[in-house]
């Protein structure tokens, strides 16, 4: 069953750190520089900075995409 979006994996052309918001940008469709301007500020935002934390978990959890995956990154 395709939905249309990729599977959700790390992106390895779209990385700052380690391409959580360039796999998740991907997954949506979504401008990863917005995506993670709008991540920073609600992290900022937020009780105790959670953010941080999130974003560990994300790393390890989400796996990295493959080379030669099928689910390249849309232009």
């Amino acid at each position: 069953m395709d939905f249309g979006n990729p599977p959700l994996r790390r992106s390895r052309d779209r990385r700052m750190i380690a391409g959580v918001m360039g796999g998740l940008a991907e997954h949506f469709g979504l401008d990863v520089t917005l995506l993670r301007v709008i991540y920073v500020v609600v992290s900022i935002l937020s009780a105790a900075f959670p953010g941080a934390i999130v974003y560990l978990l994300l790393w390890i959890l989400i796996p990295v995409r493959r080379p030669g995956d099928a689910s390249a990154a849309r232009a």
